[in-house]
Parts: structure tokens; C-alpha cells; sequence
């Protein structure tokens, strides 16, 4: 009879598995020591980087990031100083390059300080309107009194060609008179013969460290700069004189803004208004100042392969003040 055999064997280690164990254990460690060492003898040798490994690389195709180009300027500006030097950036255009300036430097900011009356037109100083001196009708010669017999002059000893003395009679006209010499930069700038637009100086805060006797904006030169000038000093000269002819009540405060086609042969098509907050009759008077002022010149040549196309949109706005 053979007796089941209960007993459970032992976990304990044998001697010859504590050996055998033991040596894998030294075995893996030389192996990792040699892989290691290996790879620092190679590397500082360089011989990793002259042997060319296959790489396999995924080529993804990004679109190039589109260049921005900086917005071209699209509203006028009168230049009253120009510079030599345009800048790099400007809101403005005109015929004439400025830089910002201010005749005191006392806030540095992206923009001069302006003491106007008004907010809407960027203007620099405060230009009057020409106002046209009605000619004089000359005075009627004197006629001779038939019913006198002429009295004969008395005899002076005087005889033409004679040195005469005294004080000679100065017959200078008031305009001809030497100006007093100016004492302020204020005086200096009102004796200087402008040729400026119409307008009143605009107002805004802000400050720039460029100093300059006049205050003055960021503007470009454009090879059209000299073309708009043309055009809005013939719109707001027709505007005066339609608003002189008629007389019309200079109450009313607000603007009218007129859109129009500006065509490649100086003429105008596709005139409406956009905006009006002044009634209806001085709306039509800048109409009529745009339409009676057309046609304007031909477009120069630069001009013409700046724009690319056979007309220009243009925003004209009128301001009552």
C-alpha cells in the first residue's frame, strides 16, 4: 500500500540555482556595461555621425505664410512742410513726404498734438478762405470847366529836368510797404505766403519727439498725391463759390459725404450721396461742386499702372462748420 505524499517541497533556493542565478546576473551587467561603453568610445570619436543610418521622414507640405503688405494710405492730407524722408509707415498720402512733429516735446506718442477746433479733417493749421475783391470801377476823369478861362500858372523858376529840394513824395501802395519784422513763430508762419487749403486746424491729443517749428503728420508722396491736391482745391473752390452765389444760411452744422467714379479720362460718373446730415439743398450743393468742377485732367502715366484699372472710387466729404 503506497502512502500519498502530503508534504509540500521547500522555496528555498539549491545551492546550484544561487550559482547559476548569480552568473546571469553578472552576465547582463558586463553586457549593459559593454553596450555603454561602446556607444561613449563612439561617440566621442565621431563614429556614430559618419555612419548614415536609413531614416525614414515624412514630408508634409506648409503652405508659406502670406506676406503681409502694409494697407496703402487712402486719405489726403495738406502738407504744409515737407520733409525729406518719407516714413516708414503713415495713415496719410499727399503730394509732399512729412514726419510727424511738435514744436515742444513734452509727451512721447504715435501721433502729434494738435490744438484745432474741429476733429474730422486732418489739417495743420488754421488757412482762411481767399475771399475775391470785387473789382473798382475808376474814377471819371475830371472835365475841364468850360465857363473859366484857365489861370496861368506863376512862374517858380522851376523848369522840368531841375533838382528840386525837399523831401521826395513816396508813392508806395500800402502792399508795397516793408512788413514789421516778426517777434513770435506765430507771426512768422502768418507773413510766409501760404498756399494751403482752406480749412480749420484739426485737434487732437498726443505728442512725438521729433521737433519742428510747425506741427506736422505722417504723410506719403504718392505718385498721385499731386493729382488729388489738384482736384480737391477745384471741388472746394466750386463749393465757396456755389455757396457765395446763393447766399445760403451758414447755421447748419454736419457733413455730406459723395461718392463717385473718378475715370481714367479726368471724368466723373456714378455720383451719389452716401451720407447727409445737413438737408437736402446744401447736400445738392456739393453735388453740383463735384459736377461742375469735372472734368478733371487725364491720368499720369504712373499713375495709371499704380491703380491697374480704368477708374478709382472716390469718397469726397464736405463739412459744415
Amino acid at each position: 500500500m503506497v502512502r500519498p505524499r502530503n508534504e509540500l517541497g521547500s522555496l528555498r533556493f539549491s545551492r546550484l540555482e544561487k550559482e547559476r542565478l548569480l552568473i546571469a546576473l553578472l552576465f547582463s551587467l558586463f553586457a549593459h556595461l559593454g553596450i555603454w561603453g561602446g556607444y561613449e568610445a563612439g561617440k566621442k570619436a565621431g563614429l556614430w555621425e559618419k555612419i548614415h543610418w536609413p531614416v525614414h521622414r515624412r514630408v508634409v507640405m506648409v503652405p508659406p505664410k502670406p506676406v503681409v503688405k502694409p494697407e496703402e494710405p487712402t486719405v489726403f492730407v495738406d502738407v504744409s512742410q515737407a520733409s525729406a524722408d518719407a516714413p516708414k509707415q503713415a495713415k496719410y498720402y499727399s503730394d509732399k513726404n512729412s514726419r510727424a512733429a511738435n514744436p515742444d516735446a513734452k509727451v512721447d506718442s504715435n501721433q502729434p498734438k494738435l490744438n484745432g477746433k474741429q476733429t474730422d479733417v486732418p489739417k495743420l493749421v488754421d488757412t482762411p478762405r481767399p475771399i475775391k475783391a470785387k473789382p473798382v470801377p475808376p474814377a471819371p476823369a475830371p472835365q475841364p470847366d468850360e465857363t473859366k478861362p484857365a489861370e496861368p500858372k506863376p512862374d517858380t523858376g522851376l523848369h522840368p529836368g531841375a533838382l528840386q529840394p525837399g523831401k521826395p513824395a513816396d508813392n508806395t501802395t500800402p502792399e508795397q510797404q516793408p512788413k514789421p519784422r516778426p517777434r513770435t513763430v506765430r507771426e512768422a508762419l502768418a507773413q510766409q505766403p501760404s498756399s494751403q487749403l482752406p480749412g480749420l486746424q484739426m485737434q487732437q491729443d498726443g505728442g512725438v519727439k521729433r521737433v519742428a517749428l510747425q506741427s506736422s503728420l505722417d504723410a506719403m508722396a504718392t505718385p498721385f498725391g499731386a493729382y488729388d491736391r489738384a482736384i480737391v482745391e477745384a471741388i472746394s473752390q466750386r463749393w465757396y463759390d456755389l455757396l457765395d452765389s446763393q447766399k445760403f444760411a451758414d447755421s447748419r452744422s454736419g457733413k455730406v459725404t459723395v461718392y463717385f467714379h473718378l475715370n481714367a479720362d479726368g471724368s466723373v460718373t456714378e455720383l451719389s450721396i452716401n451720407a447727409n446730415t445737413v438737408g437736402s439743398l446744401l447736400g445738392y450743393v456739393c453735388q453740383e461742386a463735384i459736377e461742375q468742377a469735372a472734368p478733371f485732367g487725364k491720368w499720369p502715366s504712373d499713375m495709371r499702372r499704380m491703380i491697374g484699372a480704368n477708374f478709382r472710387e472716390i469718397t469726397f466729404t464736405f463739412y459744415y462748420y
